[in-house]
Formats: structure tokens, sequence, C-alpha cells
């Protein structure tokens, strides 16, 4: 019923607002308390009513109607009953998408995460002993047999894994590190601050472009503690470029009793050449030819959990493992579970049953089947225009820049709405899709959409119509 003032005077209308109590009284309220709790329909409530009072006193609302103000709280209700973190339907086509999480995780491991939450667990227990043991070998076997690593650590990202190694090995001495490689990746975090925050003082050497072995040699002196390579994740010089082979450098820091470091970033485990990914060096084929310390992420190529992984010698990993540090940086039960069904993955060479390496390894002849699909049904709803066209995915997460995976679009047309408007639509569908604007049109890439998923798009667009 709409209750209007006589006068339409301002007081008169706030006057007439409803308390909290008589809407909590009403038969839409109390079945709504029923289902979520009085807390959640109580804030709702306060919120609605102080935003009704807002508006009469801006003079934008003339009319009040306890239905509607019912209806709102409702509204609001269920919007604060919703997790905060939801799941978002990843149309974009890059594959590792640091705003939308990184890498899925594998159905494998999270099976073994549910398993290992719910109950008790061997975590830092061994049952051979009867005593306390170490929550390391868990995966510390399974990185020896995979990429051939003495030892292995989990830490909470790769942040962490190059500050704990720097701060364990090189605080208060130098590291030497090309000044190509001093990189800088998403969110501001630049590697230079990481090292200067480990208490390891930073020596450049060489210059943008090129950096030869004898700038390393020459740049050693008694404060060295290590010399350094880092992986450009994110971008690429290209030209008139030069770095030292890995083995030489590897034999310049053996020859000064020095270990050689490198910060890999985005965790390649196996070789992606035959897909056309080029510079992207698998942590294994590293330690193979020198390296003592790898540093790499879980949740980008390896398609696993967030976490950094440091893997090598065992002489310098021992070392890093005493760091009171390293208490601070490890991960949980949940990191550790999830990573370790992942790895048996790779070594069941069971690599599609890993989401991140199954989208990039999709051949666009089999992707193309499904986009085909999809643009049939969506070119039933009234008001699109819908073509498929080639595009290109990318693997994203700061690796393989400059390269991208052939890919099969879906371009949609909506007659009334414009592509920023559509895909903003899109964005405040349950579940959220999440597509991409190219050339006045909106453009939805399957690479990255799990097939059930493809009937959701569907749904979202024929609510929209």
């Amino acid at each position: 019923m709409a209750i209007k003032s006589d006068a339409g005077t301002m007081n008169e209308l706030l006057r007439r607002i409803p308390s909290v109590d008589e809407l909590l009284g009403s038969k839409v309220l109390q079945q709504l308390e029923a289902e979520v709790g009085r807390r959640l329909v109580v804030e709702a409530a306060r919120t609605v009513l102080q935003r009704l009072r807002e508006g009469i006193a801006k003079g934008s609302i003339s009319t009040l109607s306890v239905a509607e103000i019912e209806e709102e709280i409702a509204v609001a209700t269920r919007a604060s009953a919703r997790y905060s973190l939801k799941p978002v339907i990843n149309a974009t086509g890059v594959v590792l998408h640091t705003n939308l999480g990184r890498a899925p995780i594998a159905p494998k491991a999270i099976e073994h995460i549910a398993e290992i939450a719910g109950r008790y667990s061997n975590l830092e227990y061994d049952l051979e002993a009867g005593s306390r043991g170490k929550r390391d070998t868990h995966t510390d076997r399974l990185f020896a047999e995979l990429i051939g690593a003495e030892r292995t650590l989990v830490v909470n990202n790769n942040a962490a894994a190059v500050f704990l190694t720097l701060n364990t090995l090189a605080e208060g001495g130098e590291v030497i590190v090309s000044r190509g490689e001093l990189i800088e990746i998403g969110g501001s975090f630049r590697i230079p601050d990481i090292c200067v925050r480990s208490g390891a003082i930073l020596k450049e050497v060489g210059t943008t472009n090129r950096t030869r072995l004898a700038d390393y040699a020459g740049a050693i002196n008694e404060k060295t503690r290590a010399l350094m390579r880092v992986h450009p994740s994110n971008f690429r010089i290209v030209g008139f470029t030069e770095r030292p082979d890995l083995e030489d450098l590897a034999a310049l820091a053996h020859e000064h009793h020095l270990p050689l470091i490198e910060d890999l970033g985005s965790g390649c485990l196996v070789d992606l050449t035959p897909l056309g990914i080029r510079d992207e060096p698998p942590a294994g084929e590293s330690l193979k030819r020198g390296v003592d310390l790898v540093t790499f992420s879980g949740d980008k190529l390896l398609g696993g959990p967030q976490a950094g992984l440091i893997a090598g010698k065992r002489e310098f990993l021992d070392r890093i493992r005493k760091n009171p540090l390293f208490r601070a940086l490890r991960v949980d039960k949940l990191t550790i579970s999830a990573l370790e069904a992942t790895v048996r993955l790779y070594l069941d060479g069971n690599l599609d049953a890993i989401p991140a390496l199954r989208m990039i390894r999709l051949p666009v002849e089999e992707l193309a089947k499904r986009v085909q699909t999809l643009a049939l049904k969506l070119a039933e709803i009234p008001s699109l225009a819908v073509s498929v066209e080639d595009g290109k995915s990318v693997i994203g997460g700061g690796s393989t820049p400059g390269q991208s995976l052939p890919s099969k679009l879906v371009a949609v047309r909506h007659a009334r709405l414009g592509p920023v408007d559509l895909e903003a639509r899109l964005r405040k569908n349950e579940p959220p899709v999440i597509a991409r604007v190219e050339s006045d049109r909106l453009m939805l890439d399957l690479r990255t959409v799990f097939e059930d998923q493809d009937a959701e798009i569907t749904r979202a667009f024929a609510r929209l119509a």
C-alpha cells in the first residue's frame, strides 16, 4: 500500500516510516529471518531505513510503500548473506588471471584438501617413528622425483621464497644481479626491493640489454655471497641483447664457492615449446644445468595453490630451514595437501587433470566446436547479434610475455546495450561472467571457461533479454 502525505511535507513522510520492529513483524521478513538469522535482517532494515530518510530529506522520495521497503530489505539481506569471495566465470581467455585467482586447482587436489581439512592428519607426525616429524616431507620426496631437487621447502609465495633465500644466504653481503633483470611485476612489486628488505646488498652489473660473464666475474669480491639470475617473467628485451649461458654462470659461481640462485617466477615444470611457448625454462632443467637453488610460484604455470617453492642443493636448503623466518612464512596443511596432489598428477603424466595446463594445451580445433555451439544458442536470444572469430588467448600471471595461444572467440553485440554496459551487466550476474571488450564488441573466450559453465553463459544473456 502506498502512503502519500496529504501535504507532501518531509516531516509527514518521516513520521510515517515504519520502525524496525514493525517491519520485522511482517510475514516476509519473518520468513527471511528464519532463513538467514535475525542479525542480517536487522542490519539490512536499519540501512534501508536510513537511506530512505536521507532520500526524503533530499526531496527525492515523495511516496512510501511498506511492501517496497520490505522487498528492499529482503534484497539487501540476501546480498549481505552471500560470501564476498565467490566463483566467477572467466571468459577473458587469460589462463592465469591474477585478479581472478590465478590457477584453478585440480579436482584431485580439491578432494585431498577436503580429506585433510576435515580430519586430523600427520602434518608434523612421523608415523613410522611415532614422534614429531616435519611438514616438508610430504612434498620433499615428490619434487626430488619430479625435478631432481635434493630438498624442497614451501613458503607462502614466490616473493617470500626469494626473500627467505637471500636473507639466509646473503644478509649483510652482496648479491650480484644483471641490471637487465631487476624487474617489477604486478602490484608495483620490485625484485630490488625484496633484495634490500632481505638484508642483502644488491650489486648491479652489465647494462639493461647486455650483461656478459666478465661483468659478473669483475664484480665478485670478499663481500659477495651469491650470484642471482632472475627470469624476466612479464617482459622481453629483444634485439641487441646478451646474457651468459646458465652453465657458464654456474661454473663461475662454483669457482668462487658461491651459490647460484635463479628466480624462475612462474613455476614451469614441463617443456612448453611444443605449444609454441618459448623462454619458460622448467625448474628441473635449471638444476641440471648447475643452478644451486631455484625459486618459483605454485599457482602459476605449476597449476597448484598459492605457494613459493625453494628447491635445490641440500646444504643450502638446510640452512634456509633453520632461519627463524621460515616458520613465519611457511604454509598450512591445506596448501601442502593441494600441492602434494598436484605434483602427483605430474608424476603420473596426467597433465590434463591440471586445469591450467589443460587450458593451455587445448587444441583450437577442439575449442572451436564449443564456441560454435555457444554462438548458435546465443543467436537464438532476441536483441543479440553473434559471430565466431579468430582470436588469441594469453597465459598471463607474469608468464610468456609477448606470446599467445590461437583461439576462437564469440563476438556479441546487443541491440540496446553498448559493449561496456553489456560487460558490466554480465559482471552482476550470479555467478558473475567476466568477459573482455574489443573493437566495440563483447568477446567471450571459452579457453578459460569450464565446459559445465557454457550453459550458464547462455542463461546470463537470456536474463538480460
